[in-house]
């Protein structure tokens, strides 16, 4: 199984944590056709920790939560193939779950050809409890290697938090997305943390294997298992808008059953979505990062460039990039006809260098260039 561009899709854990059962990924599922997050290219749903028994059966296989889901993993799957989307489901290469239930710790083949058996599209795989005799990067290649042999293409979420160096190995052991920083929470000082965490991780980035960022937060407003605090509708924005750039996974974390239009607007923006699953998939790099005034270029598939400035300052910017510093100078005989992505409106053809308007503290501009010759 390939994986050429950052999945997309829903997880459970940020709103519901162990709050979970047939009936919430039932409806989730039908919102995520209602709403058009399908549609838009959304078509993971994933349900996080807490769903089994606390042990195994006598065959030393997972045992789906009788209280929670009460007719089983399998037809919990069914019901979110019928809605045209994939089903994910989440363990752990410990002796435990994060929040102590079985994991797959020596049961890893026994688990991925049951999560085959029951329909399972994407396993999410944490980090918890892990034996300190055995190596991360071992426990990681043994599970891609079972679910490589499952006879189901299984997309292999690695969850290790970018501990124990994973940057340096995670491409060895068959995973598709891996987790690079620690577990966000809903509000601006989380996402300023792990966006300054990716400032030297772009280089382990790439199609393939993609640098996990972790769930998003946008539109949680506060509430739910990581509702710490909550944002405004613009840093929301900005977070979405940062994740779309840097190639990240972008999987939705708030209730979407009850969405406001402007969050939904937000995750269903086609074109900044269309930044993060550009077929090319290239590295972003910094444009200017000159008193807080902080550009991010990515070249896309077919010549187009995008552009990202994030106000990460509680200043004011005129963010503003300098044609040459992403290698067009005025030798090019060319110029760049800039559109917003946020508002749609084609802001001109420019020479030599673009000046922004202005933006407040947490706010950003997405921008797409197209080369024009003079």
């Amino acid at each position: 199984m390939v994986v050429r561009t950052p999945p997309m899709g829903w997880n459970s854990w940020n709103t519901f944590g162990g709050n979970i059962n047939e009936e919430l990924v039932k409806t989730t599922a039908d919102a995520m056709v209602n709403t058009g997050l399908r549609d838009a290219g959304y078509n993971y749903l994933v349900i996080d920790d807490c769903w089994s028994e606390f042990t195994r059966d006598e065959n030393h296989r997972l045992v789906p939560s009788k209280t929670k889901f009460p007719n089983g993993m399998k037809a919990v799957a069914d019901y979110v193939h019928s809605k045209g989307l994939k089903f994910g489901i989440y363990s752990c290469s410990g002796t435990l779950t994060c929040a102590g239930y079985p994991a797959s710790y020596e049961y890893e083949f026994i688990d991925a050809k049951t999560f085959a058996e029951w329909g399972v599209d994407f396993l999410k795989y944490d980090y918890c409890f892990k034996p300190q005799h055995e190596e991360g990067q071992i426990l990681y290649k043994r599970m891609g290697l079972a679910l490589a042999n499952s006879g189901r293409d299984i997309l292999f979420s690695a969850c290790s938090w970018g501990a124990d160096e994973t940057h340096k190995w995670i491409k060895t052991t068959g995973s598709h997305m891996w987790r690079s920083t620690g577990d966000i929470q809903d509000n601006w000082n989380s996402i300023k943390s792990l966006y300054e965490k990716q400032l030297e991780l772009q280089p382990f980035n790439g199609k393939g294997c993609f640098n996990d960022m972790d769930m998003l937060v946008v539109g949680m407003g506060g509430k739910g298992n990581v509702g710490f605090g909550g944002c405004t509708v613009e840093e929301y924005r900005t977070h979405f808008s940062i994740w779309a750039f840097f190639n990240s996974p972008l999987m939705i974390g708030c209730d979407i059953r009850n969405m406001s239009p402007e969050i939904v607007d937000i995750l269903t923006n086609k074109e900044v979505i269309a930044v993060n699953q550009d077929p090319a998939q290239r590295q972003p790099f910094m444009a200017n990062n000159t008193w807080g005034n902080t550009v991010w270029c990515k070249f896309l598939e077919g010549g187009d460039i995008a552009i990202g400035m994030f106000n990460m300052t509680e200043n004011n910017q005129i963010p503003y990039f300098i044609f040459s510093d992403i290698g067009i100078d005025r030798s090019c005989g060319v110029r760049l006809e800039i559109t917003d992505l946020w508002t749609g409106e084609k802001l001109g053809t420019f020479r030599d260098q673009y000046r922004a308007r202005l933006i407040k503290p947490h706010e950003c501009i997405m921008l797409r260039c197209k080369v024009v010759y003079e």
